[in-house]
C-alpha cells in the first residue's frame, strides 16, 4: 500500500527521543523514499540530527497542521506503544491526517481502520494501511524454501530490539553495492513499512507462522540466481520468555546461513534483567542445532552463523572497537557493528560460506 516514492509524514509523538518510537526511527534510518516531516508536539522545531544522531535533514513539527506545507501524501504511525493502542494527542492528527485528504498507515495492534470516525474521514482514493494483518490463504510449512537455488540468511538475535532489521537493511545495501541480487522479507511492522511489504509475523496464528513465512521467502526468491540473497528480518530471541518468534523463521525460511545479532556487554534479557543469556558460543550452537532440523532431503550443508553483527551504539568508537575484537577472539567469527561500521565485512562473512 505505501509506494517506495510516497512523501511520508511520521506521526512520532513522544517518540523521537523514547524506544516507543523504533518503527519511525528506524524509518528515517532505513527508508530511502521521501519522509518530508516529523510529527513530535513536544520537540516542534528541534534538529532531528540533534535529537537523534540520524544523519537525515527532515524538518520537526508539533502538529499535522505544521507538517502539510511539505507536500506529504501519506502518515505513517511510527510508534510502537505498549499494547499497541493508538494514544489519543496522536489519533488527533490521525484523523487531521485523513480529513486534509491523506492516506494513513499503522502497524500497531489495534486497526485503525476499525475505529468509526477514522474510518468516515476515509474517503475515496484515500486508504487506511494496517499491515498487521494475517495474510490469506494460509498453509502450514514444508520445508519448500530449502529448494531455493539462492541464499537465505536469517537474523537471530540475543534479544528483542538489539538491531536485526538494521543489520538486514545494512546486508542489503552491501549487497547492491556489489550488484547482487538481494530481496529483503520484512518480517515486522517497521521492516514492511520501510520495504513495502512482508508478513507481519506476530498477527499470523501460531500453526500457520512457518507457512506465511515461507509463502514470503518464496515470493522473494523467485526469479533470484543461485548467487541471488534472500534476506530475512529476525523477530523475537530464544533466548527471550516472552518470544516464539524464532521457530516459524527458521523453520519457514530454511536458511542457509545465520546472522547472530547481539548488544555489546548486554548480559540478560534488558527488560527481564532476571533472565540471563548464554554464553554466546553456547547460542551459537543451540541456533545452529535448532537450523539443522526440520530440513528436507536431500540435505545440503549445514546452516552455521557466519558473523556476528554487534550493537556498540551505546559505545565511544574506542570501546565498540574492543567490543567487537573480543567478540571475534570469543567466537571465532567475523564481527562488525553494520550500522556504525557499514556490512560488507559481514556480507564478505557469510558468502564466503556458500
Amino acid at each position: 500500500m505505501l509506494g517506495p516514492q510516497d512523501p511520508v509524514v511520521l506521526l512520532q509523538h513522544g517518540g523521537l527521543d523514547s524506544l516507543t518510537g523504533k518503527t519511525g526511527l528506524a524509518m528515517l534510518r532505513h527508508r530511502r523514499g521521501p519522509i518530508v516531516a516529523v510529527i513530535d508536539p513536544a520537540h516542534g522545531g528541534a534538529t532531528l540530527s540533534t535529537l537523534t544522531g540520524i544523519p537525515r535533514d527532515v524538518p520537526v513539527v508539533a502538529d499535522l497542521q505544521g507538517a502539510l506545507a511539505y507536500g506529504p501524501k501519506v502518515a505513517v504511525v511510527g510508534l510502537a506503544p505498549s499494547g499497541g493502542r493508538l494514544p489519543e494527542p496522536m489519533r488527533a492528527d490521525a484523523l487531521a491526517a485523513l480529513q486534509a485528504g491523506l492516506c494513513l498507515a499503522s502497524g500497531l495492534h489495534t486497526r485503525l481502520g476499525d475505529d468509526p470516525v477514522l474510518a468516515a474521514a476515509c474517503q475515496p482514493g484515500q486508504w487506511i494501511w494496517d499491515l498487521r494483518q494475517e495474510p490469506a490463504d494460509l498453509t502450514v510449512a514444508q520445508g519448500r524454501a530449502a529448494a531455493l537455488p539462492c541464499q537465505r540468511i536469517l537474523a537471530v538475535g540475543t534479544d528483542m530490539a538489539v538491531g536485526k532489521m538494521s543489520a538486514c537493511l545494512a546486508l542489503r545495501d552491501a549487497a547492491e553495492r556489489q550488484s547482487l541480487a538481494c530481496r529483503f522479507v520484512g518480517t515486522g511492522q517497521a521492516g514492511i513499512l520501510i520495504s513495502g511489504w512482508g508478513v507481519p509475523l506476530d498477527a499470523v496464528r501460531v500453526d500457520y507462522a512457518a507457512g506465511a513465512v515461507e509463502a514470503a521467502v518464496l515470493e522473494a526468491g523467485e526469479g533470484l540466481p543461485q548467487d541471488g540473497l534472500v534476506l530475512v528480518e529476525g523477530q523475537g530471541s530464544l533466548c527471550h520468555p516472552g518470544s516464539t518468534a524464532t521457530l516459524p523463521l527458521l523453520r519457514g525460511s530454511q536458511p542457509t546461513d545465520l546472522l547472530l545479532v547481539h548488544r555489546a556487554g548486554q548480559t540478560s534479557i534488558e527488560r527481564f534483567p532476571h533472565v540471563p543469556l548464554p554464553p554466546l558460543r553456547e547460542l551459537v550452537q543451540i541456533c545452529e542445532g535448532l537450523a539443522s532440523l526440520a530440513r528436507p532431503q536431500p540435505l545440503g550443508p549445514r546452516p552455521r552463523i557466519g558473523a556476528v553483527a554487534l550493537n556498540t551504539a551505546r559505545l565511544d568508537a574506542q570501546d565498540a572497537a574492543r567490543a567487537i575484537g573480543a567478540t571475534e577472539d570469543e567466537l571465532q567469527l567475523p564481527c562488525a557493528d553494520p550500522i556504525r561500521d557499514g556490512a560488507d565485512r559481514l556480507l564478505e562473512a557469510l558468502r564466503s560460506q556458500r
